[in-house]
């Protein structure tokens, strides 16, 4: 059974080398107390609630070769997107002890940032059930970890935006302002891009949003307004688009947003501020 929430998130694997190479270096200067030919029996524990990921990579990188001695095996005991709890094991194994010592604060950097992503995001997706919006990722993720952190989000019950500036169009007020209206910039785009990509526009007013509307946008996301004014865009232009509410929504205004019968709810906390899930690797 894969470890991993499918689709499995694309290129992962230098992401994490990269990870144990910065961390690595020239070798590890501390695990040159234990005899090269000893074995550690080792788990990794949570220590608080939340929702699991990252598994995959804890699996890549303590996993036997079969250049490890005989005995040397890993179990991995749970999924990513599953709920954890204090105490709950995730993954178990016999390894070379040099080889678990060196591998331990990349694994669990990993782990434990993954499941923060993925227990906020649950939190925040619990909050919205019934009203039909859905919590979606934005761009503001750390550099180098998008792949990563966007898949997070999806194994903590949320749904991912666009995954750069290459797989979907979304006009923005920086956008407008060089292209002279809302209109000028849609018809612009509509003539150097595949009609395959539907096309997203920032509105700050109803104003704007119903010239990005009466422009063609298939999507219009509503920026830093309140509640009652996205209940009245949405009311009024219902059918027309799909509406996405952004602009400092936290825990305590999700649902309230989410009633105003928005499709969707951006929330850049999510890969941006989420804190870590505790967790730990022990020896036995």
């Amino acid at each position: 059974m894969s470890t991993w929430l499918e689709p499995e998130p694309y290129n992962w694997a230098p992401i994490v080398e990269a990870a144990l190479v910065e961390d690595l270096g020239t070798g590890d200067l501390s695990a040159g107390c234990v005899p090269v030919d000893s074995l550690a029996n080792w788990r990794i524990e949570t220590q608080a609630d939340g929702i699991i990921c990252g598994l995959g990579i804890a699996e890549y990188l303590l996993s036997p070769t079969e250049f490890d001695p005989e005995g040397s095996h890993l179990m991995v005991h749970a999924k990513d997107g599953d709920r954890v709890s204090p105490g709950t094991t995730v993954a178990s194994g016999r390894l070379q002890t040099q080889r678990a010592l060196s591998s331990e604060r990349v694994t669990l950097n990993f782990l434990m940032h993954l499941s923060g992503i993925a227990s906020l995001t649950n939190r925040f997706a619990q909050l919205v059930e019934g009203t039909g919006a859905r919590v979606i990722d934005t761009r503001k993720t750390l550099p180098g970890m998008r792949v990563l952190q966007k898949y997070a989000v999806r194994c903590g019950g949320g749904s991912n935006h666009r995954m750069g500036l290459y797989d979907g169009v979304m006009v923005k007020d920086n956008h407008i302002v060089a292209c002279g209206s809302i209109q000028a910039a849609v018809d612009a785009i509509r003539r150097t891009t595949s009609h395959m990509y539907k096309i997203e526009v920032e509105a700050t007013t109803a104003e704007l949003a119903e010239q990005a509307i009466q422009a063609g946008a298939e999507v219009v996301l509503l920026d830093n307004m309140t509640s009652a004014e996205m209940r009245e865009i949405v009311v009024a232009h219902k059918g027309k688009c799909l509406f996405e509410a952004s602009g400092g929504i936290n825990l305590d205004t999700v649902r309230e947003v989410a009633e105003s019968g928005v499709d969707f709810i951006s929330v850049g906390a999510l890969t941006h501020s989420a804190p870590s899930l505790s967790i730990h690797m022990e020896f036995e």
